[in-house]
C-alpha cells in the first residue's frame, strides 16, 4: 500500500493540481486530482494478467478543465436532472441554470468537478484514503446554505475502492451527490471501442420513466417484460432498441433503477463484466438509486493516449438520490436540513473471473 503525489500541471486559474495515486498490495492503482476530486486512471488486469487503465478520461488538466462528459468527476450539488430547473424550499423557490433542455443538469455548468478541493491522506493497514474537502458557499448554483463537502476515496487489499460522501450544511439545503466515473473493462481497458457486448446485471425491479426532456414523470415502473430488465445478466446493447410501455425506445440506458432495499441498507446495485477479459466489478451501494448510462452521445476527440471516445465506450454507475426527488415528494427525500449530516456510502469491487 501507498499513496504516491505528483504534480499535475496547473489550471487557468494558476491553481497547482496534484494526483493522488493508491495502489495496493495486488498491484490495482487508482489516481484522483483534487480539481474536481476526479477519478483519472484505474489500473486492472484481466484474467492473464495484463494491467490497464479501465477508466476513461484525458491525459492532462486542460482537458479535465473542460471535461463536458464529467469524466470521473464528483458531481453536485444535486446530481441529475432538476425539472424546469426550479424547486420550492420552505416556501421559497430557487431558479437554477437550465442546462439540458428545461432542466437543471448536474448542478449546472460550474459544477463540482471544476473547482479546487483540498486534499489529504490517510494509510492504513491493508487500506489507503485520500479525503477531498471544499466550501460550496450559499447560493453557488443557486443553492441555499453553505456546504461543506467531502468527498474520501479508499483503495483496500480486497481491490474495492470506496467513496464515502459526507456533508453539512449551515441552512435547510438539497444535496444527491455522486461519482461520473465511465468505465470499459473491455480488451484495451479505455482503449476498448465499445461497451455493447459486455454483461450486466442490475438489482433491481423497478425504474423512474422520464419524458421528452428526460425529468421523471413521477411514475414508479416494473421492469417486467421491458428492455430494463437487467435481473438476469445479459448484454448490454442485447434490448437496445426495443419499445417501452409508453411507446418510447431504448436507444441507450441514462435510467434511473430503483434498488431493492431498505434506507440505510448497502446492498449489491449491479454486476458489469467482461467474458473475453474475466474483469467484473460489482457495485454496492446505501443510495436509494442507481442511473446507468451508458454513454449513447459520447463524443470526445482526444481522451487518454489520443483515444477518440464515441457513443457506448463506456458505462456510468452513478449510485444517487432518484432523479429530481425535490419535485417529487412521492420519492425519497433530497432535502437535507441545517446542521444535520449527510452520509453515503458507494463501493466499487473489482475482481478477475475464469467462468464467465
Amino acid at each position: 500500500m501507498g499513496i504516491i503525489r505528483e504534480a499535475y500541471g496547473v489550471t487557468k486559474n494558476e491553481d497547482r493540481v496534484t494526483k493522488y495515486t493508491m495502489t495496493n498490495q495486488n498491484g490495482m492503482r487508482v489516481s484522483i486530482i483534487d480539481f474536481g476530486a476526479v477519478i483519472t486512471n484505474i489500473w486492472m488486469p484481466d484474467k492473464y494478467g495484463v494491467l490497464e487503465d479501465i477508466a476513461l478520461g484525458f491525459g492532462s488538466i486542460e482537458g479535465y478543465e473542460v471535461n463536458k462528459p464529467a469524466f470521473g468527476a464528483i458531481v453536485g450539488r444535486v446530481a441529475n436532472r432538476i425539472s424546469n430547473a426550479s424547486f420550492t424550499l420552505n416556501g421559497k423557490t430557487y431558479q437554477l441554470e437550465q442546462n439540458d433542455e428545461t432542466n437543471c443538469l448536474h448542478g449546472g455548468t460550474k459544477r463540482f468537478e471544476k473547482r479546487m478541493y483540498k486534499a489529504e491522506c490517510s494509510m492504513e493497514e491493508g487500506a489507503d484514503s485520500v479525503s477531498f474537502t471544499r466550501l460550496s458557499k450559499d447560493m453557488e448554483q443557486g443553492f441555499p446554505g453553505n456546504l461543506t463537502v467531502t468527498v474520501t476515496y479508499t483503495l483496500n487489499d480486497a481491490n474495492e475502492l470506496i467513496i464515502d460522501y459526507y456533508a453539512v450544511s449551515d441552512a435547510d439545503t438539497v444535496v444527491s451527490l455522486t461519482n461520473h466515473c465511465y468505465y470499459n473493462i473491455g480488451k484495451g481497458g479505455h482503449k476498448c471501442k465499445t461497451v455493447l457486448g459486455q454483461t450486466l446485471q442490475v438489482f433491481s425491479d423497478a425504474y423512474t420513466p422520464v419524458n421528452e426532456v428526460l425529468a421523471p414523470t413521477g411514475e414508479i415502473r416494473s421492469v417486467e417484460n421491458t428492455a430494463m430488465d437487467f435481473r438476469e445478466p445479459h448484454r448490454i446493447g442485447e434490448r437496445i432498441g426495443e419499445p417501452l410501455p409508453d411507446d418510447s425506445i431504448v436507444a441507450g440506458y441514462d435510467h434511473n433503477y430503483i434498488l431493492n432495499k431498505e434506507d440505510g441498507e448497502i446492498v449489491k446495485a449491479a454486476v458489469y463484466s467482461d467474458r473475453e477479459t474475466g474483469r467484473v466489478i460489482e457495485v454496492f451501494t446505501d443510495f436509494p438509486g442507481v442511473q446507468v448510462y451508458t454513454a449513447r452521445e459520447l463524443s470526445v476527440e482526444s481522451g487518454k493516449e489520443d483515444i477518440s471516445y464515441s457513443g457506448f465506450a463506456g458505462i456510468c454507475f452513478e449510485t444517487q438520490n432518484y432523479p429530481d426527488a425535490v419535485n417529487h415528494p412521492e420519492f425519497p427525500s433530497a432535502v437535507l436540513r441545517a446542521g444535520e449530516e449527510y452520509k453515503r456510502t458507494a463501493v466499487f469491487r473489482f475482481a478477475i473471473s475464469d467462468t464467465l
